[in-house]
């Protein structure tokens, strides 16, 4: 096979592709046998029926169709892999010449991720925040500290913004009970905002006895539409805060006094803020390379993608709403290219210990238990694109660690002593 390609633009390709028939051959075979188990011919059992039968009966072009489409792919992504073509959409395919025991020739038009070129990263300066731990952040840890170690008292009052209620909560739609919509016995911190829209509202002003009903959307109901909820106050409690001195410092951590306390606190702030660094770093980084890296996108590409996502929302003639996901999708597409071309310029790869810990981190953030979280993410065919993001953010950090990082004060900041060290600690291009 010979093959050859041609730039149409920066992210489209047409390669051109000559398959020698010998080469074909063996899909030839293939087709033949496929049709032999299709057909039924009387004194030949099924899977049994001669080529020059099925010649006979089908016809030689429908032989030659049947092992060109299966072909085809194989062909298309040896040609692309030669011609170090990064293929993504679907492909335009066209036969051009088809000659019986000759050749056949097709092109492929097809679009790529383009050729980034990448800056210089250690002739890049990026300047991050000073390391600062104000006596306002440490009253912040303090008070925190206080919060955790509060107690609740009930008490008689009307309830106001701070207060923990018990409640009991009803859901109805047009005067009917919703399924599951009943709960009893709920502690809710009023001003929180934390369980349904129009609650706080409902709640402040109400007594213990009280009831109060608002309309508000519900989980599972239309966007479109609003349920009813009936609000009943058994109980107001107010947090009541142990007081900031050494007993105190005793009580919520291993220190003596109140002075070893806040030093800790001071120590734990600094260092936090140290690994704030780093992070800023890296998102100024990629603000920057955004910015200013010429990064061409594939129209078609963003216009197939948005339109699969304005489908699925049933919203494919809202004009203001495609614009808005055409910028997302512009956004997330530019990113993903930028990524991808470091990790093409740093050689990348992940190892099975780096692509783990990312998986039991996100099962973190997910709330789900690691081994249930890789089963669905398995299951939903995301394997490849958990890969892709370790292998960007690794690619991210490689980069990062040769650009010049300074705080505003103009000390260097040494990103590598950021870095967390411990047995686990990932292993660069480890395959």
């Amino acid at each position: 096979m010979k093959s050859d390609v041609e730039k149409l633009s920066p992210t489209r390709v047409k390669l051109s592709i000559d398959v020698p028939f010998n080469e074909l051959k063996p899909h030839i075979d293939g087709a033949y046998k496929s049709l032999s188990e299709k057909i039924s011919i009387p004194g030949f059992r099924k899977g049994k029926v001669p080529a020059a039968m099925i010649d006979q009966r089908v016809g030689r072009g429908a032989v030659l169709d049947e092992a060109i489409n299966a072909a085809l792919p194989t062909f298309y992504s040896q040609a692309a892999k030669d011609n170090d073509v990064l293929v993504i959409g679907r492909p335009n395919v066209e036969i051009t010449e088809l000659k019986d025991n000759e050749k056949l020739t097709f092109t492929v038009e097809v679009d790529i991720r383009p050729e980034i070129k990448l800056p210089n990263f250690s002739q890049i300066k990026i300047e991050v925040d000073d390391v600062q731990v104000s006596d306002a952040d440490i009253e912040e840890q303090l008070q925190d500290l206080r919060t955790r170690f509060g107690t609740l008292t009930t008490v008689e009052k009307v309830v106001a913004k701070g207060d923990f209620v018990s409640i009991d909560l009803v859901a109805t739609k047009d005067g009917k009970d919703l399924d599951g919509g009943t709960a009893n016995d709920l502690s809710y911190e009023v001003g929180s905002a934390s369980m349904i829209d129009g609650l706080d509202e409902a709640l402040i002003g109400l007594s213990v006895g009280n009831e109060k009903s608002f309309d508000t959307a519900l989980v599972g109901m239309p966007a479109d539409e609003l349920g009813t909820v009936k609000v009943s106050v058994k109980a107001v409690k107010q947090r009541e805060l142990p007081a900031v001195d050494d007993a105190f410092a005793k009580l919520a951590s291993e220190f003596e006094n109140l002075a070893e306390l806040k030093a800790d606190l001071a120590t734990r702030l600094s260092k936090l803020k140290q690994m704030q660094q780093g992070a800023q770093a890296r998102d100024l980084l990629m603000e920057k390379l955004l910015s200013s890296v010429e990064i061409p996108l594939p129209d078609e590409i963003i216009k197939d993608e948005v339109n699969d996502h304005l489908e699925k929302e049933g919203k494919l003639d809202d004009d203001k709403h495609r614009a808005e996901v055409n910028e997302e999708v512009k956004k997330t597409i530019t990113r993903e290219f930028l990524l991808d071309s470091i990790v093409k310029a740093e050689s990348v790869a992940v190892n099975e210990s780096e692509l783990t810990e990312y998986l039991v981190r996100a099962a973190a953030r997910y709330g789900m238990s690691p081994d249930q979280f890789i089963k669905e993410v398995s299951q939903a065919g995301q394997v490849t694109t958990m890969v892709a993001e370790v292998a960007r953010a690794k690619a991210l950090a490689q980069v990062l660690a040769r650009v010049d990082v300074v705080d505003k004060s103009g000390n260097k900041v040494d990103l590598e002593a950021l870095a967390p060290k411990s047995e686990g600690s990932l292993k660069a291009n480890e395959k």
